[in-house]
This record gives structure tokens, sequence and C-alpha cells, in this order.
């Protein structure tokens, strides 16, 4: 009896180099242009060490979260949860580290448990998400605005509302240092965090699954694909950047609270938005994003030499950024036409 063999084993995907999207680079001019303008206008402050110094120890806390947006949205999801994530995050590691610290506990040993038990809560988190997008297949806005209401509840009953303080200062020396005494450590972590993430989305076939499920769901599906595992695993890496943020900003304001950070939910989605990544799945890359967080933190820190214009501007400002690079662009983020409206 002959019998025949058919082999299951798909062709490996050809990973190639990122490619330079006309977004990207758009972005980049407009990065070059506004720091021009801005070392001509303002050229004390911008060619001041201190003021790159300052802009590298505070766009990590929400350039880290834009990356776990970044993730999921490329899947045609997105995280609304994130920056009640990082709160969370940052509470459970001050209860650790003061609960390490009462029972004489070594701080490099105290320390390190809290980030563990940080990262472990973002995980779980992330998890939750992935599980009710995945799994039970509530859509992913209204999950992660749904878990944002529930991480930032949990929060408050477990802290009444106050900020949590009393750090052991080694936390602060640790993750506030200065490399080389220029050079800050919330930059390091982000540019860590950035690698990873870069690696995973466009180094490695979990991310060509992911643009895959982003791109046409049904055609993943009978391609083979798991969805599921694949959407559960890519919210946790979007919990574990919150966690990442929510120790950023406990190192940055030495306290942890539940609503700190409030207003970079739609920052982080400005972000990913700006940068290039389509709100509908599919399409996008790490390098556009990076763009645009480095754009809107230098924006912000020269409106902030300006003393007569209000931070209540900025909003205003952000959304101006915003619609002027969509309408230059020559491919519409939203592909209306393309995708259709209804989609």
């Amino acid at each position: 009896m002959m019998t025949t063999t058919i082999s299951k084993t798909a062709p490996k995907a050809k990973l190639r180099r990122v490619p330079i999207e006309p977004q990207v680079s758009r972005l980049l001019w407009t990065l070059i242009a506004l720091t021009v303008v801005l070392l001509i206008v303002r050229t004390d402050a911008f060619t001041s060490l201190n003021t790159w110094v300052s802009i590298g120890v505070q766009f990590p806390e929400f350039g880290i979260m834009a990356l776990g947006v970044l993730v999921t949205m490329v899947t045609g999801g997105i995280d609304l949860s994130i920056v009640g994530i990082a709160n969370l995050s940052g509470i459970a590691a001050v209860i650790t580290m003061r609960s390490l610290e009462a029972q004489g506990q070594n701080p490099a040993v105290t320390i390190l448990t809290a980030i563990v038990v940080a990262l472990a809560v973002g995980f779980a988190t992330g998890i939750l998400n992935g599980l009710l997008v995945a799994y039970v297949r509530i859509p992913a806005i209204l999950v992660t605005l749904g878990t944002l209401e529930l991480f930032s509840g949990i929060g408050i009953m477990t802290t009444g509302g106050k900020a949590l303080s009393g750090l052991p200062e080694a936390y602060s020396e640790v993750i506030g240092a200065r490399l080389g005494g220029i050079i800050p450590m919330q930059l390091v972590i982000f540019v860590v965090v950035a690698v990873i993430v870069g690696l995973l989305l466009h180094r490695n076939s979990y991310g060509l699954k992911l643009f895959t499920i982003g791109t046409n769901p049904t055609a993943a599906k009978f391609s083979g694909l798991h969805s599921v595992k694949l959407l559960v695993v890519c919210y946790a890496i979007s919990g574990l950047c919150g966690a990442t943020a929510g120790l950023v900003m406990l190192a940055n304001y030495n306290s942890a609270k539940p609503d700190y950070g409030l207003s970079y939910t739609l920052m982080t989605i400005l972000i990913v938005v700006l940068g290039g990544v389509d709100p509908y799945g599919g399409r996008g890359n790490i390098w556009g994003v990076l763009l645009a967080i480095v754009i809107l933190q230098i924006l912000a820190s020269g409106l902030n030499t300006f003393p007569n214009i209000s931070n209540f501007y900025r909003p205003f400002i952000f959304g101006a950024v915003l619609l002027f690079v969509i309408w230059t662009s020559e491919k519409s983020l939203f592909r209306f036409k393309k995708r259709g409206i209804s989609k």
C-alpha cells in the first residue's frame, strides 16, 4: 500500500529590515526643524546640558507605556489600562519594599524583590486583559477601559487614595542614577525596553504573526496561527511595559499613587498614531513611535521655556501637531478608502 506524505512544515518567513516609511521620514524632518527652531529661539535653555538630561529623565515614563500600546495596536487592539497597570505595579513595589525594609532585609534584596513583584503584577494584569480580549472576545477598547478603572480602584482601596512614600534611599539612587554622571538610568531603561520591543516586532517570527493578525484576522486564523495565545502574550508584554514604566515613575516621584500620570493614557495613543501605526492594525514600526516620543517631549520642554504659555495649551498644541502630520502624509493612517469606515 502506497502512502503519500505531505510535509506540514511551512516555509520560514524571511525577516527583512524595517523599511523607512514616508511617515518616519516626515517625523525625522519635523524633529530636526523643531530642534533647530528651539535652539534659535531659546538658545540658552536648549544648549544647556541640564535641559537634555531633564528630557532624558522625563520621557521614559510615558515612552515605555507607548511601546506597550504599540505592541497591542499592531494587532488591531489597544491598551487603555496601561497607566492603571503602571500605578498598581508601583504601589505593589512600595508595599514590598516597606515591608522588607521593616524586617531588616538587605537593601539589594529588597529592591530586587520589589522589582520582581512589580513586573509580576504587570504580567498578571496584562494576562487578564489578553484573556478577556482573545478568549472572551470582548473588544479591546472596552476591556482595557474597564480594567483601567478596575486597577485604579484596587490602587485606591489599597492606599486609601493617598500617596505611598518612604522608599529606601537605595532605590532612588539606583533607578535615578546617572551613568558617567550624565546619562540618566531612566533613559537607559527606556533604550533597553525599546530594543527588546523592536527586536520582538521586527526581528522575530512572533512579531510577524502579530502584524498578520492585525492585517487580516480571518486569514491568520485559517493559516494556522494560534491567535488566542498570541494575543494573550501580546497584552502580557504590554503589561510588563506598564510595570516597567511604573518603576520609573516610582523613582521620579519617590512615591506611588493611583492617579499619577492620568494624562499619559491619551498621550500614549497620540504617540503611537503619530508614529505611523495604523489603529486598525497590521501597519507601523518602532522607529516612527520613537521619533514621536522625542518630538512630543522636546515640544513640551520647549513650551516650558515660554513663561507666557500655560500648560493648558499643551493638549491643543499636541492635537494640532497630530493633525498636521496626518494632513501632510501621502497615505492616511486610517486608510478609510482602503478598508472602509465600518471595519
